[in-house]
């Protein structure tokens, strides 16, 4: 009680297979509604139903004359803002995720696998001070991978691969999302290009996000850079998203989302590109907007791809 505002906290004794506190709820959502008669609930994209659904159908059915309003936009725009706590918060799991990624150069191995280098990583991100770790991919291949949201596997890591990590960790509920590419032993140059022009496109993006601009500024900032510099296609969509007590939150930097850009809005920037016939090469930073303009959040990745030997 003493980490909330919160006067009131029901419980119940769980696990009730008859009733799993739907009734408390009920009668609480009653009491409230004497002097309301709408309910909001997150229905859209980027909400979950935190309840069996049978349950949820039985307290909808039992309240008569409320009126059930969808909450999605009311609940984006208060997570749109961060406070400078919230900052603070992300700026702080942003830091210690990069020292890990910086170590990550001296843990890497060849002949070992995805699974094992990703496990290496998550135990020294919770020696640096980590809350968890619950999101972390991989992908690797010859010269490029295919796909970043499939592993890790338990495919080895060979001389001439070329390695993803993507990691969502945590301090104190909120998240960072940022991810960091290594070749091993040597790489092509297609490879190396690649990764130097989805470096510029993060770079174009970040003088992109200022306030008064919006997420659709920064994509065609970011996206232009890719098409001038070859890519052969973008199979994700968007460019980066929001950030904050959800590892994606709304708003997403597309072609069409404009959104305008204020200060304390908290984002990642995620350029990626097709360089070569089923090889990606996406980066990622995390960033937030102030009046004096954007802050680089993660420590800025190296200009040039790392090659661990």
């Amino acid at each position: 009680m003493r980490g909330t505002w919160i006067d009131d906290i029901q419980t119940w004794t769980s696990p009730n297979p008859d009733d799993d506190g739907i009734s408390i709820l009920l009668s609480t959502i009653k009491l409230l509604m004497v002097n309301h008669k709408s309910l909001g609930v997150p229905k859209t994209l980027e909400s979950t139903l935190r309840m069996p659904l049978e349950d949820y159908e039985y307290l909808i059915n039992n309240l008569t004359g409320i009126e059930i309003k969808d909450a999605n936009k009311i609940m984006r725009r208060v997570r749109f803002v961060k406070s400078e706590a919230e900052i603070a918060k992300i700026r702080h799991i942003c830091q210690i995720t990069s020292q890990g990624f910086i170590d990550l150069e001296g843990f890497l191995r060849a002949g070992e696998s995805e699974q094992e280098n990703c496990r290496r990583f998550k135990q020294h991100l919770l020696t640096l001070g980590v809350d968890d770790s619950p999101y972390i991919v991989s992908g690797s291949g010859q010269e490029g991978y295919g796909s970043i949201i499939m592993g890790p596997t338990d495919k080895i890591i060979e001389k001439g691969d070329l390695f993803i990590i993507d990691t969502g960790s945590v301090f104190d509920s909120y998240f960072c999302d940022f991810d960091r590419n290594y070749a091993f032993g040597s790489i092509g140059d297609e490879a190396k290009k690649a990764y130097r022009v989805a470096y510029e496109a993060t770079e174009a993006g970040f003088n992109a996000a200022q306030v008064g601009n919006t997420t659709s500024d920064i994509f065609n900032a970011m996206n232009s850079v890719l098409q001038k510099g070859g890519a052969l296609g973008n199979t994700v969509g968007r460019l980066g998203h929001g950030l904050g007590m959800q590892l994606t939150e709304w708003p997403s930097n597309t072609a069409n989302d404009n959104t305008p850009l204020e200060p304390g809005v908290v984002l990642t920037l995620e350029p990626g590109l097709t360089f070569l016939p089923g090889k990606e090469m996406v980066h990622e930073e995390n960033i937030v907007i102030t009046e004096d303009g954007p802050e680089w959040l993660s420590i800025r990745a190296s200009e040039e791809l790392p090659i661990i030997h």
